[in-house]
């Protein structure tokens, strides 16, 4: 029994079945997915029948792709112009696959294996403990368990504000700055306050934000964290505890996944580019 973690999916269906192929993926296997599994590549729609096929053995974390997805289904939002996901909006399973992305996680934390994953990754100003608590609170709104409905909650998912965490925030601007943390982050300050405009290499960042996980490398935390999100900085963080694994597959590049157990790297080439910038 092997557990890998494998880069933002995007809808690369065909990558996928190679790297599954080349891992030798088998039925006492464990598939961790770091997020965005649909949107901008060209098979959303079998990229997630495929996922259900395998749902035994798969724990997802939640995208920022994955929750547009379902703020589109469910809270009545329209597709924007880089969408590629209309084949799954139009299927006929669709409730189906919207209704099992809504049970999936915000975060994912395996003590025994020694490793946490999150889409976008853990902020500094956040214990693991924290980050646990507050990851459970979004997930319990997404699966009708929350006095705030979940649609009621999709509706009002977009925006940037507010842009640093204080415990006094409530309702829907709490559950979504907990969203934008674990989903979006890629720049912050020392004092927790996101950016959202930088998508780019880490050189071109801005003066005075920093990619979060060099601030995040200077606390303490026994887990090693494995994120996706940024594609731009190519699975390199420079820190040994925090590990990168998308690597722009749907920009043409590859797929990249890790085994968990050894931290031996796979990866296999892009079949396919949606020609598109990199975000």
């Amino acid at each position: 029994m092997a557990t890998y973690a494998i880069g933002d999916l995007q809808g690369c269906r065909i990558e996928f079945e190679m790297m599954l192929d080349k891992i030798n993926f088998g039925e006492d296997d464990i598939l961790w997915l770091l997020g965005d599994v649909v949107n901008r590549g060209p098979d959303s729609l079998g990229t997630m029948e495929r996922l259900l096929e395998l749902n035994g053995q798969i724990i997802t974390v939640l995208g920022n792709h994955d929750l547009h997805f379902l703020a589109i289904y469910y809270g009545g939002h329209s597709l924007s112009g880089s969408d590629t996901f209309g084949d799954l909006l139009d299927s006929r399973r669709v409730s189906e696959f919207a209704e099992w992305l809504r049970m999936q996680k915000m975060l994912h934390v395996d003590q025994s294996l020694g490793y946490v994953m999150a889409h976008a990754g853990i902020p500094h100003i956040w214990t693991l403990e924290q980050t646990k608590a507050y990851a459970q609170e979004v997930e319990r709104v997404l699966r009708g368990q929350s006095e705030t409905g979940y649609v009621e909650f999709l509706t009002a998912l977009y925006g940037n504000k507010p842009d640093l965490w204080t415990e006094s925030l409530e309702g829907i601007p709490r559950y979504r700055l907990i969203i934008n943390y674990l989903t979006r982050m890629r720049l912050i300050n020392m004092q927790g306050q996101l950016d959202f405009e930088h998508k780019g290499e880490v050189e071109d960042a801005p003066v005075n934000w920093t990619p979060w996980y060099e601030l995040k490398a200077r606390t303490t935390m026994h887990e090693k964290l494995i994120f996706g999100h940024w594609a731009a900085i190519d699975g390199h963080t420079g820190v040994s505890d925090i590990v990168a694994l998308d690597t722009g597959c749907v920009w043409g590049r590859r797929l990249t996944a890790m085994c968990l157990e050894t931290q031996e790297i796979y990866s296999v080439p892009a079949a396919t580019s949606c020609g598109v910038k990199l975000t």
